[in-house]
């Protein structure tokens, strides 16, 4: 990517609005900036937008299918990957942690299933250097 690019928002079609927009402010600590009665744009100080779109508690995901299958947030610190851990716990969400050399990765479901991944790259900030496994579980 050119210098300066970053994702600006990434944007999930849930089934049920509220619970959706109740479990990602809780877990990702975001706040909610604009809200209709089917869709909300959530945010952090920091820039990260999340913006949830209701679709019906029919609506499929079909998994492996094209197009975005699941999103990495980082933590700025263990034990704010630990937290995360819990709150993923406290909502019957979370599914396993893995390790590769300072890195840890924590799987969770939100509540339409989706996969949310949480990443602490070590004290040394480390990016993925590797193809996670993950991706060939399909």
């Amino acid at each position: 990517m050119a210098e300066g690019v970053r994702l600006s928002a990434a944007i999930v079609f849930v089934r049920n609005l509220d619970r959706s927009v109740s479990f990602y402010r809780e877990l990702l600590g975001l706040d909610v900036i604009d809200r209709s009665t089917t869709a909300a744009l959530l945010a952090t100080a920091e820039g990260s937008q999340l913006i949830l779109r209701q679709f019906g508690s029919n609506a499929p995901h079909p998994l492996g299918s094209i197009g975005v299958q699941y999103l990495t947030w980082s933590t700025p610190s263990r034990e704010d990957l630990d937290r995360r851990t819990e709150i993923l716990r406290r909502n019957s969400a979370y599914r396993e942690t893995r390790r590769d050399q300072d890195a840890t990765v924590v799987e969770g479901r939100d509540p339409d299933d989706l996969p949310v991944m949480l990443f602490y790259g070590g004290d040394n900030e480390q990016l993925m250097r590797k193809l996670p496994a993950r991706i060939y579980a399909w």
